[in-house]
């Protein structure tokens, strides 16, 4: 399960879904663009009390994931990573999702299943829309 989590990490990287480290983090949290935000279960506690201090901003959800500042690192391609953000709500539902445990992460599993429904239905209207446009209906 551990596996599949980090491996959806990676991918959410390659797809530039991530921004890592403190200050990357920060900002897309302030401007309101991260949708999940990961601290490391060692991560020390002035980390951890930035990174509720950024969730208070932007309304992200913070998760202290089950994984070393080292293995978090690892997936994402770098040494070490105490702290990084997840900007796709698909992408960071998926995420809970692989991590297990649905009563421990309940809350964020609610709100990241009804930010990626909103997300789904605007991009199903832009579509129609655009294909009204295209073929001269209003």
């Amino acid at each position: 399960m551990n596996d599949k989590a980090l491996g959806l990490l990676g991918l959410a990287r390659k797809a530039r879904y991530v921004e890592l480290g403190e200050e990357p983090a920060g900002a897309s949290c302030r401007s309101q663009k991260a949708r999940l935000l990961l601290v490391a279960s060692d991560a020390g506690e002035h980390t951890v009390r930035r990174a509720r201090s950024y969730c208070r901003s932007g309304k992200p959800v913070c998760i202290q994931a089950p994984f070393t500042k080292s293995a978090l690192g690892g997936a994402l391609g770098v040494s070490v990573c105490a702290i990084c953000a997840v900007t796709d709500p698909a992408l960071a539902l998926a995420f809970v999702q692989a991590l297990g445990e649905p009563e421990r992460y309940e809350a964020a599993l609610d709100e990241l299943t009804r930010q990626s429904a909103r997300v789904t239905k605007r991009r199903q209207e832009q579509k129609a829309h655009r294909n009204n446009i295209k073929h001269g209906k209003k």
